[in-house]
């Protein structure tokens, strides 16, 4: 055995570049081995394993990357996954178990429309009439005159009906149509002839069995619009009929005398004006920001705006006296600017919620009515690149206004000297939630989760919890203000205003009348994809009415308001 070490020895001390070469191949080979065992091990955890969205996304387009950047790609891989694990949260009693179920929320994002259209296999559109879309039929179309009028968009490889419905309902629009398989059209009226529905016979791109048009013919549907989505005209936003303003050129210094005037002619001027608002005034189009002298906080009756454009014999102008008010697509960026606290704060402020309850809402509106980022309990990589940058931070930091958490321990309660407790229906609450857990912050759970075991494993969980967080802050709460999710939602100035009085900051009224326009943030699910049945049981219901009663009682002990009426089981 000596020997022949003896002769490798010798061959080496002859050949020294060939030893180093063996050892440094030796390693190499030792760390792609170790590097793939982390590669490996983290996508087993889920579809995004827990890693922040922007490192899965490369994953995804460097597939086809030469050798040299998979290298580089798996390191900043395995460099992710040493990442201390992110906080999670979920029912207290399911915590010991919850190794899986409480965070699959982190594994689950991505693209609803193929989990709804996986549930909806094999059912062709033309024959689904269930309360969100009815098939018109078949239309003429031509580049030089469309038929349906509205935006448009083009998916050459994943176009379904429902995508198509759900954008043109997201946007306002009453139709929507599909065209070679893979072009989708919108509008508030159809401006072309019937086709024999033979001439539509193209597949959906991505959506084998339902028909989306034909060459120059659209398949078109009209849409059942929930009450906010009729809102809208095309990208603009209805907000209502107001009182002329007593100084009209402090209010809306821009305007234009407009020949056959109508909602999309001054709309498109002050969106060139880079203005929020565009008011018609009969044939003068106004443009300008809500401030102090014209807040959109009085609104009128309708009837009285009920004067017929020159230009759009369906549309409202209104009148010298009386104005229609539309929301364009600028941004008021006057509460746009945001920034981490000028100095760490010693207080430690909570924004605490039920998953579901409009917490990453309040976030958003806390943010451009302060000016300051919020934090969070927890890491979120979806959150920080919409741009929740305190996302980042620990929560201990002190550099942002307030906590985002979903905790109700008493340990982790007292670990705050204030908190804004969120509170909401928790019949919307339980849905919402089940949405975020199975289709994404802005997705939608799939028929077959609402309709498989999981829909009441999840209420027999979550149920409880609604309550017991709601109690838990309420009794260990060190200082606590509570909010609930509708009343913010139906008097978001004066509510919004408490909770930045809260914060111990000040108001600055034009910023909060910017938030008004801005207060959907990135996180609204589309109007049209609703469930068509009730999903609760009677046996839920009643589970979950005592619950509500239960919460009701301990506000009124704590000497605040109960609970809103459309809580109470009475009030259905």
């Amino acid at each position: 055995m000596a020997r022949p070490l003896l002769k490798i020895q010798r061959y080496f001390r002859r050949k020294p570049v060939r030893f180093f070469s063996f050892i440094l191949l030796y390693l190499t080979a030792g760390s792609l081995v170790f590097l793939h065992s982390g590669f490996v091990g983290d996508n087993s955890t889920g579809a995004n394993g827990g890693r922040d969205p922007l490192v899965a996304s490369e994953m995804g387009n460097r597939v086809a990357s030469s050798d040299g950047r998979r290298v580089g790609m798996m390191g900043r891989v395995f460099k992710e996954n040493r990442r201390p694990t992110p906080r999670r949260y979920g029912p207290p009693w399911m915590k010991g178990a919850a190794g899986k179920d409480s965070h699959d929320w982190r594994a689950r994002g991505g693209d609803y429309t193929s989990s709804w259209n996986r549930a909806l296999k094999g059912r062709n559109a033309k024959d689904l009439d269930d309360g969100r879309a009815n098939y018109i039929g078949c239309y003429i179309d031509n580049t030089a005159k469309r038929a349906l009028r509205g935006v448009s968009f083009f998916d050459y490889k994943k176009m379904t009906v429902f995508r198509c419905q759900d954008n043109c309902a997201e946007r306002g629009y009453l139709y929507s149509g599909l065209e070679f398989g893979a072009e989708c059209y919108c509008g508030h009226k159809i401006q072309a002839p019937n086709a024999s529905e033979s001439e539509c016979n193209m597949e959906c791109k991505g959506e084998k069995g339902n028909l989306c048009g034909g060459a120059n013919r659209l398949s078109i549907y009209r849409l059942e619009l929930s009450q906010e989505s009729a809102r809208r005209y095309g990208s603009a936003i209805f907000k209502g009929c107001f009182h002329r303003p007593d100084n009209v050129t402090l209010a809306l210094p821009i305007s234009a005398v407009i020949q056959n005037m109508s909602v999309e002619k001054c709309v498109d001027f002050c969106t060139e004006k880079e203005l929020s608002l565009a008011v018609l005034a009969g044939d003068r189009c106004l443009c300008g920001f809500p401030t102090p002298h014209f807040s959109l906080h009085e609104m009128e009756d309708e009837e009285m705006c009920l004067h017929r454009c020159h230009g759009e014999e369906f549309e409202s102008c209104g009148n010298d006296k009386y104005f229609v008010v539309y929301q364009t697509q600028v941004q008021d960026n006057r509460c746009m600017d945001r920034h981490f606290l000028p100095t760490r704060s010693k207080q430690l402020m909570a924004l605490a919620s039920f998953p579901g309850a409009g917490n990453t809402w309040a976030r958003h509106l806390i943010e451009l009515a302060t000016g300051f980022y919020t934090g969070s309990y927890y890491f979120d990589g979806s959150l920080y690149n919409k741009g929740f940058k305190g996302e980042r931070d620990h929560w201990r930091s002190g550099r942002n206004v307030c906590i985002k958490t979903h905790e109700s321990g008493k340990k982790e309660i007292e670990a705050f000297d204030a908190s804004i407790v969120m509170i909401r229906n928790p019949y919307k609450a339980l849905m919402a939630e089940f949405n975020r857990k199975y289709g994404g912050h802005i997705g939608f759970a799939s028929q077959a989760h609402w309709r498989g075991k999981e829909w009441p494993e999840f209420v027999k969980n979550y149920a409880p919890w609604w309550a017991s967080h709601t109690l838990d802050w309420l009794r260990y709460g060190r200082n606590v203000h509570v909010v609930h999710f509708e009343e913010l939602k139906r008097e978001l100035f004066s509510k919004l205003k408490d909770m930045v009085l809260f914060l111990g900051l000040e108001v600055a009224e034009d910023r909060l009348l910017c938030v008004e326009g801005q207060k959907d943030g990135n996180f609204k699910r589309s109007g049209l994809r609703k469930l068509e049945y009730d999903p609760y049981t009677p046996e839920m219901r009643a589970s979950i009415d005592e619950l509500v009663m239960t919460v009701d009682a301990a506000l009124k002990k704590r000497n605040m308001a109960g609970v809103p009426k459309e809580y109470r089981p009475t009030s259905r």
